[in-house]
């Protein structure tokens, strides 16, 4: 199997390059309106939102930050297929302004602007960003009742366009199964709080781009590629950043485009593109080994399994992880200016014991 990755440095805010209806999953982490970071990126988009920082007029800036967002989440909506769905991960943001402390809940007003588009709400995914920094604390210390409750946590919206997506044919029906994730790590998936993925190190060290990158880990992308969507999909995300949803993406075996209006990102995305090789095959014999281990555990407790993955001469829980295949990653070359295209293999690839894991949790922004 192959697979394409095409960055495309632009403005999201209008996709000229993807047809209508042809994108199977979108995942992206914005940029956070009322975020300081953010605020030159959007006063640039809209110079309104300069003057209402200007006169601290928080909820009017608020508001058109949004506005600049909503123009994206509607290309979203016009390039996914009928069954697609959008992942959003966003954080809410704390400012005071106008000597007036407040939270902004970027969360509800994209949910709410995303219902009227016509997507459906499924349950969403509370991010854990747990932190135990003496300084997380606002307000007035220990003293009532000017003292407010830190953020630890983030969004993932999940939407979908229109109804549940089909498998009819027995080549959709097969590859699905190919595409199916193990039962015990079912289990943490789909949790609706997730908190066992660790923020990134987000400092760069590139002198042409933003200080830090707001990047999220390259699991967190990996993981929503496998709930929502099959091998061979392509993968949407309009805010690419360092490239970590391509990433994702080449390590699931699924196609991607990426949007990212700064081009001084190129040099970071590309030596991480050249990275994923090995990153991605260390990650999926970690999940073999990890499903492997756990199987034993079960073995132990419930005695011989009852079904078997022949691809991989493994015990499984239910007959849904019978047919799991993974495309390990065989080759990555860049054919054209801005797109990549991936080799993908069946064979198990086999790498040393010692990094596996950690190294795809920890691995740069």
């Amino acid at each position: 199997m192959k697979t394409t990755h095409k960055i495309i440095y632009d403005d999201a805010r209008e996709m000229k390059e993807i047809k209508s209806e042809s994108i199977d999953l979108m995942i992206t982490s914005p940029p956070y309106p009322m975020i300081q970071m953010w605020d030159e990126m959007f006063s640039l988009q809209n110079p309104e939102i300069a003057n209402a920082l200007k006169e601290e007029d928080g909820q009017r800036a608020f508001e058109l930050m949004h506005k600049e967002l909503d123009k994206v989440w509607k290309e979203v909506y016009r390039v996914l297929k009928f069954g697609g769905i959008a992942c959003i991960n966003i954080g809410d943001a704390t400012r005071s302004l106008n000597a007036k402390f407040q939270i902004y809940m970027s969360h509800a007003r994209i949910l709410n602007y995303c219902l009227s588009l016509g997507f459906n709400a499924l349950p969403e995914i509370l991010w854990i960003k747990e932190t135990n920094k003496p300084d997380k604390f606002m307000g007035s210390g220990m003293l009532p009742v000017g003292a407010y409750v830190s953020l630890e946590h983030e969004h993932i919206l999940i939407l979908r366009k229109e109804n549940k997506r089909e498998f009819k044919n027995p080549e959709e029906i097969l590859n699905r199964q190919k595409s199916a994730f193990f039962w015990e790590e079912r289990n943490i998936w789909f949790s609706d709080k997730w908190k066992d993925i660790n923020g990134v190190f987000q400092k760069l060290n590139y002198v042409k781009v933003r200080e830090r990158s707001a990047a999220y880990p390259i699991e967190l992308t990996y993981r929503l590629i496998s709930m929502f969507s099959v091998q061979g999909d392509t993968i949407l995300d309009p805010y690419l950043g360092t490239g970590t949803t391509t990433l994702g993406a080449i390590a699931s075996g699924r196609n991607s485009i990426g949007y990212e209006i700064d081009a001084n990102f190129k040099e970071i995305i590309e030596e991480r593109i050249k990275e994923m090789k090995e990153i991605a095959n260390l990650y999926i014999s970690e999940r073999i080994e990890k499903h492997r281990e756990f199987m034993k555990k079960i073995a132990e407790i419930k005695g011989e399994p009852k079904y078997w993955n022949k691809n991989y001469n493994l015990p499984v829980v239910s007959l849904q992880e019978t047919k799991i295949l993974f495309p390990f990653v065989e080759k990555i070359v860049k054919i054209h200016e801005d797109l990549f295209q991936i080799d993908h293999t069946t064979e198990v690839l086999k790498y040393p014991q010692q990094s596996r894991l950690s190294f795809f949790h920890k691995i740069p922004s």
